[in-house]
């Protein structure tokens, strides 16, 4: 199966069709702790995994000619550790992305959201012609703001969002987060 990019740690590859029969799509999205700051912990069906989410993992991007979102496995094992988002605000120019992550909760606390956003920071703005890196999560979301900090992202603003349905901690609103190339190459 073809690797996008290789941590020590973590292997990142595109999904497939095959990903649409797996039951680690439907763990994942299943799985209330995981989905808190997305659906409030709502569980998944299999009809939405096939439906919505899979269409949108396969999905390729004219001006990279691959994927935003990337399988993640745990390289030494290769179990399914969840997925990362590097996609395109524009379907035809690569310039800005937003970065996120999904990760099983055996993931976490490991480092390895943390590892797997540094590695595609650098391959973004080394090989993908990325000019700025955006991230979003509710402001309330205090593991998740952790990892972009550590990954090298800047708070940039907190606003508030319209959400289909409130969620708990919603009302404190959102956050974003964000890197340029330029401070990215400045010397730490």
């Amino acid at each position: 199966m073809h690797t996008f990019l290789e941590t020590e740690r973590l292997v990142l590859r595109p999904f497939t069709d095959a990903d649409a029969d797996a039951d680690h799509l439907f763990a994942l999205d299943d799985d209330p702790e995981v989905m808190r700051f997305i659906n409030g912990g709502k569980p998944a069906s299999r009809e939405t995994i096939q439906r919505q989410t899979l269409p949108r993992l396969l999905h390729d991007y004219p001006c990279w000619g691959t994927r935003g979102y990337w399988a993640t496995e745990e390289k030494a094992t290769g179990v399914f550790l969840g997925w990362f988002e590097f996609c395109p605000l524009d379907e035809h120019s690569g310039a800005v992305v937003e970065l996120g992550y999904r990760l099983n909760k055996t993931a976490w606390g490991k480092g390895y959201a943390t590892e797997g956003s540094r590695a595609l920071t650098s391959k973004g703005f080394t090989d993908l012609g990325v000019e700025r890196i955006t991230a979003n999560t509710m402001a309330v979301n205090t593991r998740s703001r952790r990892v972009m900090e550590k990954s090298g992202l800047s708070f940039l603003r907190h606003f508030t969002g319209d959400w289909p349905e409130a969620i708990e901690g919603s009302e404190h609103g959102e956050v974003e987060y964000g890197l340029t190339r330029t401070d990215w190459e400045r010397p730490r």
